[in-house]
């Protein structure tokens, strides 16, 4: 199953370097959150982190359905999802783009992303009895590096 996931991931990442386009999507069958939500969760992240730029255009919803091998509706879903939470936007018969970003807003939700990644360190900090001075001593030296 792996091979079949690699080289469906290697077909798409070579038919989006042909469009010119910048995003990048894999779709993990043995992952139990929903096609929809892997989907939104990366086109999310994308931005946030910059890889994708307001104004930057995305794949149709046909397309990207058909690099995926999905089904339209579930791609819908997604870039429904995604225009609902202010990341794209839609123009009927344009197609959809990245939504300007308020700085404060696109802020706010960057440390979110880094308040929840570092809410699940401190959780398992907690479990491998790392106490706080030892956990803050390590980010320091990572964060240094």
């Amino acid at each position: 199953m792996l091979t079949h996931l690699y080289i469906l991931y290697i077909l798409y990442i070579n038919s989006i370097r042909k469009a010119g386009d910048k995003l990048n999507i894999i779709i993990a069958n043995s992952n139990d959150q929903p096609i929809y939500l892997q989907i939104k969760s990366q086109i999310k992240e994308q931005i946030l982190h910059g890889e994708l730029n307001e104004k930057q255009s995305l794949p149709s919803i046909r397309k990207l359905a058909k690099e995926l091998q999905i089904s339209v509706i579930t791609t819908k879903k997604a870039y429904e999802e995604l225009e609902r939470e202010g990341f794209i936007e839609t123009f009927p018969g344009k197609g959809s783009f990245v939504a300007a970003q308020n700085k404060e807003l696109l802020k706010e939700k960057q440390l979110k992303v880094i308040e929840d990644q570092l809410t699940k360190v401190i959780e398992d900090s907690k479990a491998f009895n790392i106490d706080l001075e030892e956990l803050i001593k390590l980010l320091t030296l990572l964060y240094e590096e």
